[in-house]
Parts: structure tokens; C-alpha cells; sequence
């Protein structure tokens, strides 16, 4: 198995981790800008943009990462990749130095004792519809993202231009990345993760609900939030100047 891994700039390494069915490209907009101040690396994950197919499963996942990044790094992880961050971060602490948890959460899935995620039959669904059409399902899946974000028509155009850009994702790894999305719950890892953390919610995300990055700012023994106004699920996107802003002074901090 083979990760893609784009390098660009000087300085602290950054690892910047992609949503489910996306791929490095979609960080392209903030990456010059980044790298200004960092060593930014852009990671393709299994089976997505030009990545091989290996195994799917999260820890498999985490596994990839902590053998193909060996020196301490920060990790920005947007949505599944948030997930995939933090249990890279639990699995091996001496490794993710700071996290960065973009509109993601310790459980995307509802629960009797969680309130905060995705119906269940809602991501049945989806499950559904891939093994129909996954180009369809994906597209749908945009949507969703940007769904009452400010400028919401130029951002699903924007994500529609990147989605395949980089190729077409593997059936599998989006198998396996919806399974992550159905079946995780890190809640009870988060206790023992130390590492400073800023969570960055959108007041509008109608995918992940901003009390879930909430409840990671609480949960966290290191963690704040920030809440973007007029943002959804990628506000990266809609709001890259406050989002860099606080990210780069996140991510300074001593």
C-alpha cells in the first residue's frame, strides 16, 4: 500500500487529512498560504486520489499514517478525517504533537446516549445508494457539506469541480469509510488524549452538529472550540481567512 503524500513549504510539518470521498486536493485553496509558515503535507488516504487501495479500517488507517509520517507532527483532520486523527493521536501520542478537528466528532453516528450524530437510517441509506451509483451518492454527499453555508452555490461548485479530480475513489476504502462513520465512538478514548486541541465547528453544519465539537472541547483534557458564523460542514471553504487565522494561531502556540 502506497500513500500519496504532497510536501510544500518550510518549517513545523503540518498534516492536513481529507474528508470521506474527497481526497488532498480539497485543501488546495489554503495550502500556498499555509505553507508559508509550515511544512504542509497533503495526504491522499487509502484508496482515495492517487493512494492505493490498503486496508480501511480506522486503526489499519491510523497504522498507515504513524508508519509513513515517523517524526512529530500537528494533524488537521476535516470531518472523517478528524476521526482518523484522533485515533492516530490515541495510538500513538509521541507521534500527533496537535489536532486540529475540523466539523468532526467522536461519533458520527446517533446513539440512545448520543444525540448529537446522523440518524442511523440516514446513513443506511447512503450505504444504499453507493453500491448504486457511488458518483451520485458522493455528489449528494457535497451537498449536504455545504447546505446553508454562506455562498453555498459557488462552494458545492467548487467541491463538485475538485471531487474526482485526483481520480475516482475505490468503492472499497468508501465502503470502509462510511462503516468508520457508522460504527466509531472515541468517546471513551478522549480522556487520556493530552495533546492540544482546537475543534472548529460551523454554526450552520447541518452534517455534524456544532455540539459535538462542543462536547470535544469538554471532553479533551487540552481542548478548546471555535464556532465560524455563517459557516457549515467545510468552512476551510466558505471562510478561509478566519479559519487560517485561527488555525496558524493555534497552531504557534508555545
Amino acid at each position: 500500500m502506497n500513500l500519496h503524500v504532497e510536501t510544500h513549504g518550510q518549517g513545523a510539518p503540518l498534516l492536513l487529512i481529507h474528508g470521506w470521498g474527497m481526497h488532498g486536493g480539497v485543501w488546495d485553496s489554503l495550502v500556498p498560504r499555509l505553507a508559508e509558515q509550515f511544512q504542509v503535507q497533503v495526504v491522499d488516504l487509502p484508496g482515495h486520489g492517487k493512494s492505493s487501495l490498503g486496508a480501511v479500517g480506522l486503526d489499519a488507517i491510523a497504522d498507515q499514517l504513524a508508519l509513513r509520517f515517523d517524526e512529530p507532527l500537528a494533524v488537521c483532520g476535516w470531518s472523517l478525517g478528524g476521526q482518523i486523527a484522533m485515533r492516530w493521536a490515541a495510538r500513538y501520542p509521541a507521534q500527533v504533537q496537535r489536532l486540529a478537528l475540523v466539523t468532526s466528532t467522536p461519533c458520527f453516528a446517533e446513539r440512545d446516549d448520543w444525540m448529537f450524530g446522523m440518524d442511523a437510517e440516514t446513513l443506511h441509506k447512503f450505504a444504499s445508494e453507493l453500491e448504486q451509483n457511488h458518483a451520485a451518492t458522493l455528489r449528494r454527499f457535497l451537498a449536504l457539506q455545504v447546505r446553508g453555508s454562506e455562498n453555498e452555490r459557488e462552494l458545492l461548485t467548487q467541491l463538485r469541480a475538485q471531487l474526482f479530480a485526483h481520480g475516482e475513489p475505490d468503492l472499497a476504502a468508501l465502503r470502509g469509510g462510511l462503516e468508520i462513520l457508522r460504527d466509531a465512538d472515541l468517546r471513551p478514548l478522549l480522556g487520556d488524549m493530552h495533546q492540544p486541541t482546537l475543534a472548529i465547528t460551523g454554526e450552520r453544519d447541518k452534517l455534524t452538529s456544532p455540539l459535538a465539537s462542543y462536547y470535544l472541547a469538554q471532553a479533551l483534557p487540552n481542548a478548546r472550540v471555535v464556532e465560524i458564523d455563517g459557516a457549515a460542514h467545510a468552512p476551510f471553504l466558505s471562510h478561509p481567512d478566519i479559519f487560517i487565522e485561527h488555525l496558524t494561531s493555534f497552531l504557534h502556540e508555545s
